[in-house]
C-alpha cells in the first residue's frame, strides 16, 4: 500500500469506531437494552463486583485470545476499537440529553442500530484487526458465516448476562437478530469500503 492508502485505511478505522461508539451511546440512552456483549459484561460485573471497565477489558482479552488461537490474529485496529469505542460511548452519553417520550427512544434505537451496523462494517473493512466481539465471531467463519456467528454470539452473551442479573430489552433482541446480517449486507454492497488486503483475504 502507498502511504496515502495506509492513511485512508486508518482514517476509516477511526471514523468507523467513532460512529460505532455514537451508535452504542444512543442505544444505551434509549434505555431499551444493550448489545449482547455489553449485557454479558454487565452480568459478570453484577456477579463479581468487578468494575464494568475492568471486566470489559478482561472479557475482551479472553475473546481476543480465543480468536487468536483459532487463527484470527489481532492488529492495531483491535486496540483502537477496544479503547476508542469505549471513550466515544462515555463522551456521547454525557452529551446526549435524556430521551423522552417513547417515540424519541424508539427513533434513537433505530438510529443506533444503523450507526452500529455501519460502524462495525466500516472498521472491519479497514482490515486492521477486529475488536473482541467481532474477532470472536470471525474466528468461527468458516464454517459459520459471520452474519450468523455474530448473531449467535450476541444472543448467547445476552442470555448469559440476563441469567446473571443484567437488564435486556427490545434493543438487545434487535441487535442479535439484525446486526450480523446488516453488517454483512453493508460490506457486500459497499465494496468501496474494503481495502485490498481484505479483498484478497475474502477471495481465498
Amino acid at each position: 500500500m502507498t502511504s496515502r492508502s495506509v492513511a485512508a485505511q486508518y482514517a476509516q478505522l477511526v471514523i468507523s469506531c467513532t460512529v460505532l461508539g455514537l451508535g452504542v451511546a444512543l442505544l444505551l440512552e434509549a434505555g431499551m437494552g444493550s448489545d449482547g456483549y455489553s449485557t454479558l459484561v454487565s452480568g459478570l460485573t453484577i456477579q463479581t463486583g468487578t468494575p464494568f471497565w475492568l471486566m470489559n477489558i478482561m472479557v475482551g482479552a479472553v475473546f481476543v485470545a480465543i480468536a487468536w488461537a483459532r487463527g484470527r490474529k489481532p492488529g492495531p485496529g483491535t486496540l483502537v476499537q477496544w479503547f476508542l469505542v469505549g471513550t466515544v460511548i462515555s463522551v456521547g452519553m454525557a452529551l446526549v440529553p435524556d430521551l423522552e417520550p417513547l417515540v424519541v427512544r424508539v427513533t434513537a434505537l433505530v438510529l443506533a442500530l444503523v450507526l452500529m451496523s455501519f460502524g462495525v462494517a466500516g472498521y472491519l473493512a479497514s482490515n486492521t484487526g477486529a475488536g473482541p466481539a467481532e474477532a470472536m465471531a470471525l474466528a468461527w467463519d468458516p464454517p459459520l458465516p459471520f452474519r450468523w456467528s455474530y448473531s449467535i454470539l450476541q444472543a448467547v452473551g445476552a442470555l448469559a448476562g440476563w441469567l446473571m442479573g443484567a437488564s435486556v430489552g427490545p434493543g438487545t433482541v434487535l441487535i442479535f437478530i439484525l446486526m450480523g446480517p446488516a453488517v454483512d449486507l453493508i460490506r457486500r454492497r459497499w465494496t468501496f469500503l474494503e481495502f485490498p488486503a481484505r479483498r484478497a483475504a475474502d477471495s481465498e
